[in-house]
């Protein structure tokens, strides 16, 4: 069966303009690949996994760094790269994604995959950060049997693309679940157009949704109030994760980006997540408007930035919170049905219970 995103249902997000893709590569220069692995192991276990890999721009990401900052609603989540992150400021990697198992394979992969392409990286520099972020798929996904290897991380970071983005059950988004139906990767995007320099910013967002329950999912304003809950049995904890991935080419500073993190929260909130006590939620958030070179020798380097008090701020913020939003609906309605380990079952969305 043909899955959509929610638009294509004839439901609409927000009040700002979708970028041509409504997705995560509608920013300039970003690319997401990924490396989905799905199939039976035997003995009742099963592959529901993979790896996601977004990448700023399509040059060489160590010499050619971009501003960006991290934020963590609540820590239930397993990462690496967060501290350096945030003390520098700056993003010198592909940001990647999986399964909770499966961070310190991915960070090998990735890591391997930056020193074949910086041979002065441990040498006549110093180390590279290499940020992943992760979220539990172990209801579908046989996670105890290491699934993800880090060959697969750098066949994610090769697949990127610029493309519309694949969603739903795929990638590092394969094995999750989302207010008790199949959940996993979606994307969203928004124009932010400034009337005063006649400018026009994209600002995206990518999730890896696999949060929640059905009853605060269908409370949700998308969803008929005659919607009846279906009790689903997934055995299925339900405070969940979701990491949220924000791009934009605004010309923002950290600080600024850090800023922007903050309000992915009010787009998850709407989306039914109560940010529980087991939850991982983070965000990172990175802009490409500008790149920092490692390859000079030079004292002071410029940095563009929008001014704190211009209108536009407001609307970055309002297009954090829609993004947000509508990434998170659009990784369970292009999400589809998938098997899992002990025969478990997760069911896609049943478009029947979306406002008509």
């Amino acid at each position: 069966m043909t899955r959509h995103k929610l638009r294509d249902l004839g439901i609409s997000i927000g009040i700002l303009p979708v970028g041509v893709k409504n997705c995560l590569t509608d920013v300039p220069g970003v690319h997401v690949g990924h490396k989905t692995l799905h199939y039976p192991l035997g003995n009742n276990e099963y592959a529901s996994t993979g790896v996601t890999a977004i990448l700023p721009h399509g040059g060489n990401l160590f010499r050619n760094k971009v501003a960006a900052a991290s934020h963590v609603l609540n820590g239930f989540g397993k990462t690496t790269g967060l501290i350096q992150l945030e003390e520098l400021g700056r993003l010198e990697s592909p940001i990647m994604l999986t399964n909770t198992f499966g961070v310190p394979a991915v960070t090998q992969g990735t890591l391997e995959y930056l020193l074949e392409e910086n041979p002065e990286i441990g040498n006549t520099v110093g180390t590279v950060n290499v940020v992943v972020g992760e979220c539990n798929d172990s209801y579908l996904n046989s996670i105890r049997k290491f699934i993800v290897e880090p060959t697969h991380a750098k066949q994610a970071i090769n697949n990127a693309r610029t493309d519309q983005a694949k969603e739903g059950a795929v990638g590092a988004g394969m094995g999750m679940v989302c207010c008790d139906y199949k959940g996993g990767i979606g994307t969203s995007s928004r124009l932010i157009k400034s009337s005063n320099i006649n400018q026009t910013y994209t600002i995206g967002c990518l999730v890896v949704s696999n949060f929640g329950q059905e009853k605060d999912l269908l409370r949700h304003q998308i969803f008929s109030k005659q919607a009846k809950l279906n009790e689903k049995q997934t055995s299925k904890e339900s405070d969940g994760s979701i990491m949220i991935i924000l791009a934009t080419n605004a010309p923002l500073n950290e600080r600024q980006l850090s800023r922007l993190t903050k309000r992915a929260g009010i787009g998850l909130g709407k989306s039914g997540s109560q940010i529980a006590h087991g939850s991982g939620d983070i965000i990172i958030a990175f802009s490409t408007a500008q790149t920092f070179s490692t390859q000079t020798s030079d004292q002071e380097e410029t940095l563009v930035q929008l001014r704190e008090d211009h209108p536009v701020m407001n609307e970055l913020f309002r297009g954090v919170a829609e993004v947000t939003e509508e990434a998170i609906l659009n990784s369970l309605t292009q999400a589809t049905t998938t098997i899992g380990r002990q025969g478990r079952v997760v069911e896609a969305l049943d478009y029947r219970l979306i406002k008509k």
